[in-house]
């Protein structure tokens, strides 16, 4: 059906994590969906969540957009199963007009024979470890390929995951739409001294990494780099870890710390979303040393707030820093512990280039990378694929 603009548009979001979860894809979600409900658009969310009894869902209404959250089998073939009837039983009371996966594992997979089955079109977004990681994964990538051949269209948040996504589908066009960041909230402003106080950071410097601390965002490489960081400066900074350390990855700070008990490393727990402004600003110096990564969020609201960036050049982080001539941040190889350590050096050391860097940070955010672009990426996939149907 071909959409013509008469009447209102039902579009259906699937994905793994949705606010209140935490990490990117959650952020990044809702962003979208908020984003179409105030566009005018009537936006159910629907996610697989262990919160709720396995066959039984919850509905609420959170911004103007509706929640489906389905409470998930231990067998992974009977969650996806009862999602997808979740799904038709949906679309049996709201017609959808389309159906938009975040993520090409299994929301894509089950978007896309949803939407075959029930005669509408669907949108699958590669957002990182999908085609990072799980395409390489013998289990799940005939789920992968299938979807990627069958989908209405397939978009990317960067460039190198439009490329990934070519190379799996030889001859499939796929679309660029990077993230966005509200620059409105995250914005430079005065260091909370009071909250400053009570994570006892006084006036040293500090290097800080926001998000969930773990193997792929580069922990095993963050951790030596700031240990080299210490011996070569004359005021020993602080790490600032905000957004806890990943269960599976909690020993390697363990073992670090009972390695080097005199480094100061201040570790807070995960911060909601909207708190995370007054964090930014009490750094001097953000680090993605990310082994593997789409286009963090952490990137575009550390920019947004002002913040000199130092962070590997691996998936869309270089779309982001290497964009013309202006300075933003310096990006390092991958798992290089001494160009991180030496780059964190050259620009504690210079705090002018740092606050220039901050300048050019924000102003790029504000030039390329706002929620409405981002938006407005996404609604033209959507006018073209209801053109085609």
């Amino acid at each position: 059906m071909a959409w013509n603009g008469t009447h209102e548009m039902n579009v259906l979001i699937l994905t793994d994590r949705y606010s209140p979860d935490v990490g990117g894809l959650a952020v990044s979600t809702r962003r979208l969906a908020v984003g179409l409900a105030g566009a005018g658009y009537a936006v159910w969310v629907s996610v697989l969540v262990t919160s709720v009894a396995p066959g039984t869902s919850t509905m609420s209404d959170e911004d103007g957009v509706s929640v489906l959250r389905v409470g998930a089998h231990r067998r992974t073939d009977d969650a996806l199963a009862d999602w997808f009837d979740r799904i038709d039983a949906l679309h049996a009371a709201h017609p959808l007009d389309l159906i938009h996966a975040m993520y090409i594992t299994h929301p894509a997979f089950v978007a896309v024979l949803a939407g075959r089955y029930l005669g509408c079109p669907s949108v699958i977004s590669a957002r990182g470890n999908d085609l990072d990681r799980t395409s390489f994964d013998p289990g799940r990538f005939s789920q992968i390929h299938w979807a990627l051949q069958h989908a209405s269209a397939i978009t990317a948040c960067t460039s190198d995951l439009v490329r990934k996504a070519q190379a799996l589908m030889p001859g499939r066009h796929a679309y660029l739409v990077p993230n966005g960041v509200d620059a409105e909230w995250f914005t430079p402003g005065e260091r909370d001294e009071a909250l400053a106080c009570s994570l006892e950071l006084d006036d040293a410097p500090v290097v800080a990494f926001v998000g969930e601390a773990r193997w792929k965002k580069g922990l095993t490489v963050l951790l030596p780099a700031f240990a080299r960081l210490c011996t070569q400066c004359e005021r020993q900074p602080i790490l600032l870890l905000v957004g806890g350390v990943r269960q599976d990855d909690a020993p390697v700070l363990e073992v670090f710390q009972r390695q080097n008990p005199t480094l100061r490393v201040c570790v807070v727990p995960n911060v909601a979303h909207e708190d995370l402004p007054a964090y930014y600003r009490l750094v001097d110096l953000l680090l993605l040393p990310s082994l593997r990564d789409g286009m963090p969020n952490a990137l575009l609201e550390g920019m947004a707030c002002g913040k000199a960036t130092v962070a590997s050049s691996v998936g869309g982080i270089p779309d982001v820093l290497s964009h013309g001539d202006t300075e933003c941040g310096l990006l390092v190889p991958a798992g290089d512990v001494v160009a991180l350590a030496g780059a964190m050096r050259e620009l504690l050391a210079d705090p002018a280039r740092r606050a220039r860097m901050g300048s050019a940070a924000r102003a790029t955010v504000l030039t390329r990378f706002t929620p409405g672009q981002e938006l407005e990426g996404n609604l033209r996939v959507y006018r073209d694929v209801m053109r085609e149907e």
